[in-house]
């Protein structure tokens, strides 16, 4: 594959997330402003069980997923349909990553080819 043919490619952003998940809009508004313009298809999905988790390596709600990997692993995290809380680089919780971490995640992806 050539660098033309990824840049071609769409990243694929996955959010895993329980029904209901209070957090999900909050994680979509981030991607969406992380991405700022730059082609990506992001699609929910909604996991219902702790099969299903440990299936799509979930550890908690919402996890994302960058062409399938979570850029932010938590150290022992286990599948799981719980709520997921992410730090800042201040150590306040939020419910779904920031922005800025976001997008150095998505830069990184890209760089990486993947």
């Amino acid at each position: 594959m050539t660098a033309t043919d990824r840049e071609d490619e769409a990243m694929r952003i996955t959010v895993l997330a329980v029904p209901g998940c209070a957090n999900t809009g909050l994680a979509l508004e981030r991607v969406a402003a992380a991405l700022a313009g730059r082609a990506a298809e992001v699609e929910v999905v909604e996991v219902r069980n702790g099969n299903q988790a440990l299936a799509l390596g979930m550890s908690g709600s919402p996890t994302i997923l960058l062409d399938g990997v979570d850029p932010f692993p938590s150290d022992g995290g286990q599948p799981s349909v719980s709520c997921r809380l992410y730090r800042d680089a201040d150590g306040a919780a939020s419910g779904a990553p920031g922005e800025d971490a976001l997008r150095a995640a998505i830069n990184a992806a890209c760089a990486s080819g993947g």
